[in-house]
């Protein structure tokens, strides 16, 4: 697998590069080919050290991103993270991929302790029905913070179209439309 590793606001190390390498070869037992490239980027913000790591696959990608105050702690974290993903969604991903391409499948089937979760295990547990009422991103920022969620959908009043707005880590915002 090819590695891209990268810092922002932190010079990566050929200590950090290695340990990043032999944390993320542990994945590789999850599939049938070879994953051709990873993307991490490690960086430092107010004191955290932030890991986020990307895998495109065929037809899915994997992505994880993990903040601590010990880099070393936080690549430990993402690579956990990544393979509770792929053991999790590995039956229903497999599914898909056999349904789309009718080739093999995209992780390794091996017979595991470990209970993976199919999709009728998810249980919806609650429905919301609501108007939506039309306004600019900036009154459903407001609205947003008033009711106290980290969300907030609405009918953009400037496209005619349903957006969400939501809190990001880093305090900002960010929204999400339809294309």
């Amino acid at each position: 697998m090819k590695y891209n590793v990268r810092g922002q606001h932190i010079q990566v190390t050929d200590a950090m590069r290695d340990y990043v390498v032999k944390k993320l070869s542990r994945l590789d037992r999850y599939f049938e080919e070879p994953i051709s490239e990873s993307t991490v980027t490690m960086s430092v913000t107010k004191g955290k050290h932030a890991v986020e790591v990307t895998i495109p696959l065929t037809n899915a990608f994997l992505r994880a991103e993990e903040k601590s105050d010990d880099m070393y702690a936080s690549i430990d974290v993402v690579v956990d993270k990544l393979e509770r993903q792929i053991r999790k969604h590995k039956t229903r991903i497999n599914r898909k991929f056999r349904q789309e391409s009718g080739i093999k499948m995209l992780f390794k089937d091996e017979t595991s302790p470990v209970k993976v979760l199919e999709e009728d295990d998810y249980e919806l547990v609650r429905t919301k029905r609501f108007m939506l009422k039309p306004m600019d991103v900036e009154e459903a920022i407001l609205q947003m913070n008033m009711v106290g969620h980290s969300f907030f959908m609405f009918a953009n009043v400037d496209t005619k179209e349903v957006n969400v707005v939501y809190k990001r880590d880093d305090g900002k915002y960010g929204l999400l439309e339809q294309y």
